[in-house]
């Protein structure tokens, strides 16, 4: 079922048209151009990469050219597991596509024994935990409403006492991944986007306030996930591609910081080869 195209305007003034749009009883706002669910189909889930926000065509557009079957945009800008687990739409839209690409997004959004994010805008800090404020004792929460900032901030104050939260994030990340995944009935392909490849412990884990995303995402903890997917595909954007910085982008000038933080065109397109190749033999 699909329900009308909204407005550019729903989203705010700016220089790229995203053809905003709304699927079945979601109240998400997805990219389109909106795409009918009763002809074989390619989903995409994920986070601000999928979604492409300042490009053209992002990386699920550039799969569609080239494969020639629709690709389903269902990225949501700074998603995190919270939103892609709940909202009832995504696991029904995947579950009746014939793959369903998932991108790897970090573990800061969402809600843990810490703290609570907002259910659709996950990167919304709402509130601290009492255990959270019992380890950080001398921090006014009240004062953040972002996780990142709030995350930077801890880690600021005290890097040991930080690693117990990054620990928690990291579970609950699993543990919600876990349950992504089983209601993401059908072929699932999931993918790790970055400028950097997965650490391989947490020893690497740098400032969160300057790290790239997916944030606190570890290779064991993606090869833990490995065996309740069908594939794997793992693209680190080539020096090339990241030299390339927002050549190709379309931004406003109050929008410049936020698209220098993303990946542009040249690193998608490395990325839809990949996952083209990936999708071949499941799409026969």
């Amino acid at each position: 079922m699909m329900v009308g195209s909204m407005s550019f305007d729903a989203l705010g003034a700016g220089a790229l048209d995203y053809s905003p749009c709304r699927y079945g009883t979601s109240k998400l706002l997805f990219r389109g151009p909106q795409r009918r669910l009763d002809a074989p189909y390619v989903a995409f889930l994920g986070g601000t990469d999928t979604y492409g926000k300042f490009l053209k065509t992002p990386f699920p557009a550039l799969v569609e050219q080239e494969l020639g079957i629709d690709c389903i945009n269902l990225g949501i800008p700074n998603a995190g597991i919270d939103v892609l687990a709940q909202d009832s739409f995504l696991s029904q839209g995947a579950g009746e596509a014939v793959v369903t690409v998932l991108q790897i997004v970090g573990a800061q959004n969402l809600s843990n024994r810490f703290y609570a994010v907002h259910p659709r805008r996950n990167d919304r800090f709402l509130t601290a935990s009492a255990l959270l404020k019992s380890i950080y004792p001398e921090v006014d929460f009240a004062e953040f409403n972002f996780t990142r900032h709030l995350l930077g901030r801890l880690y600021k104050i005290s890097p040991e006492r930080f690693a117990t939260v990054r620990l928690e994030l990291q579970k609950a990340w699993l543990a919600r991944m876990r349950l992504l995944l089983r209601r993401l009935t059908g072929n699932v392909v999931l993918v790790w986007f970055s400028d950097h490849a997965p650490a391989d412990d947490d020893a690497a884990m740098p400032d969160p306030s300057m790290a790239r995303d997916p944030l606190f995402v570890t290779r064991p903890m993606l090869e833990r996930l490995s065996a309740e997917a069908r594939a794997v595909v793992e693209v680190t954007a080539s020096q090339e591609a990241i030299n390339a910085g927002t050549d190709g982008m379309v931004f406003s000038d109050l929008e410049a910081l936020a698209a220098r933080e993303l990946l542009g065109p040249a690193a998608h397109e490395e990325l839809a080869a990949r996952i083209g190749e990936s999708l071949k033999p499941l799409l026969r």
